[in-house]
């Protein structure tokens, strides 16, 4: 087993990783940029490497100050979480080159499965279902054109190299081709530095479901069963949950999806945690969509429900020990949800909240675990992606484990900066949400439901404005009688004066 293990990121994953290597007996390195000299992981680790300015594009995603951070500090192994590096196939290359373990799978799984075009080769040769569309990148107009007639419209374009909804179009009839080609070859081109776009056909309304799987160096590879993940924001996971309640309903799918992505995975040569994900249709045929090659940012919800540790398995495995376990093994109990809490207003269509962090009061109780990255005190750089922390719970049924997040994101409480904390309130109390009648296009359709109902806000002004008026009316009446009586008092006044 390694003696020091380099955690390459930052955050809660960081924190996270660290924490199982402290459970393990296991000296942790972090590392941090200019922005993160006091940031929690930092605080936590045995050790700390500065490896560059705030700019990830000078820091945590330089591969050659990682490295030197590593084989400074005498580290054997690198961890690197997910985001930055985590995908990169020349980083898990150069690791290997420098004698350094990369706790992920080999530069060459991440290469197959990188491609997305090569992906759904490899899942096609292996019999999983993918979805109807290219195998190779689009050439030209004229190309995309002929493509996109065989699949039939609507279609998606998505860049071949990357995905959270970069390079990503939809496309409804012919006359809008050119134009969104032309997009998404451009942002596919500066994100992900491949101006290459393959066309799928576009199922209408579907689920995304995911299947997490495990491989090790000895031949054995098992599936932990699935997460839903089908509640999204511009293509990004909000809101995830195990068991799907799709598959909860029908287990026999759980089973058959299970046994396809063990069968990419094999097909990708694959060794260490993996996910892949599927599109399921509403008559509950599953295409393959891609594979994610590192650990997933919802892991803790598949911890929860199954009892395992993933971070820790991803080290073992890594350390060459086979899986300590078989397929038949694996149990799923209850059920878990997770919110991913971000620095960001949903009242200003969800922008970025970075700042200080003035009052931070953390849920507990039996079955809540929070993931978190920050702490009171702590200023958000305004450098990184938002992620504050990772809300999850457990609980014996879906139902109560809706109960049960929503109680903890009462007891949540951060001042300084504006969170999403409320907005997964109201999500999780949509009764379509708690029905589980769930799909990618969920929240355009729940903010749809927000807008027809009258705002909590818009309510309490309108009772503060009727009070208002109606104290307005009150005082006018008083003002109205009180004018009629003086006038009376000085008719007769004047009347006893003439009199006299």
């Amino acid at each position: 087993m390694f003696r020091k293990v380099l955690v390459a990121n930052r955050g809660e994953i960081a924190v996270r990783v660290i924490s199982a290597l402290r459970e393990m007996g296991i000296r942790s390195v972090a590392v941090y940029s200019d922005a993160d000299r006091a940031a929690l992981h930092v605080r936590m680790a045995d050790e700390a490497a500065h490896v560059g300015p705030a700019p990830s594009s000078e820091s945590y995603l330089r591969i050659d100050h990682i490295l030197r951070a590593a084989q400074h500090r005498g580290a054997e192994a690198i961890h690197p979480g997910y985001g930055f590096l985590s995908e990169n196939a020349e980083f898990a290359s150069a690791c290997e080159q420098a004698g350094i373990v990369f706790i992920g799978p080999p530069a060459s799984a991440i290469r197959r499965m990188g491609s997305k075009t090569e992906a759904r080769r490899l899942a096609r040769s292996a019999g999983v279902p993918v979805v109807p569309g290219t195998e190779k990148g689009v050439a030209d107009i004229a190309d995309a054109k002929q493509l996109a007639d065989r699949c039939g419209y609507p279609v998606m374009l998505k860049a071949a190299a990357g995905g959270g909804g970069k390079g990503m179009r939809r496309v409804d009839r012919e006359a809008d081709l050119e134009a969104a080609l032309r997009d998404a070859s451009s942002e596919a081109e500066r994100a992900f530095d491949s101006a290459e776009v393959y066309i799928e056909k576009l199922i209408e309304h579907p689920r995304h479901i995911e299947i997490q799987v495990f491989a090790d160096a000895h031949g054995h590879t098992v599936h932990l069963g699935e997460r839903e993940c089908s509640i999204q924001r511009r293509h990004q996971k909000v809101i995830e949950e195990c068991p799907s309640p799709l598959v909860a309903a029908h287990p026999e799918m759980r089973d058959a999806m299970g046994e396809a992505a063990v069968r990419a995975a094999r097909a990708a040569g694959y060794v260490n945690a993996g996910t892949v994900e599927f599109l399921v249709d509403n008559q509950r045929n599953f295409y393959f969509l891609e594979m994610n090659t590192r650990l997933q940012v919802e892991h803790p919800v598949t911890e929860l429900v199954t009892g395992l540790d993933l971070v820790q398995l991803q080290i073992r495995i890594a350390a060459g020990e086979p899986l300590p376990f078989v397929q038949e093994d694996v149990q799923w109990r209850g059920s878990a949800i997770e919110c991913r809490v971000y620095a960001e207003d949903p009242d200003n269509n969800f922008f970025p909240s970075p700042g200080l962090i003035r009052t931070l009061v953390r849920p507990a109780g039996p079955g809540v675990r929070v993931d978190s990255g920050v702490y009171q005190g702590f200023t958000v750089p305004l450098d990184y992606d938002p992620l504050l922390a990772k809300l999850a719970v457990w609980a014996e049924s879906r139902e109560r484990a809706i109960d049960r997040i929503l109680r903890a994101i009462r007891e949540y409480r951060i001042t300084g900066i504006e969170t999403n904390l409320a907005f997964f309130a109201q999500v999780l109390e949509d009764p379509v949400f708690r029905a589980g009648d769930l799909e990618t296009g969920f929240l355009d359709g729940f903010f749809e439901r927000a807008r027809a109902l009258p705002r909590k806000e818009d309510a309490e002004l309108e009772a503060v404005a009727a009070l208002v008026a109606s104290i307005h009316d009150a005082r006018r009446r008083q003002a109205q009688v009180a004018t009629v009586q003086r006038t009376s008092r000085w008719l007769t006044e004047g009347r006893d004066l003439l009199l006299r």
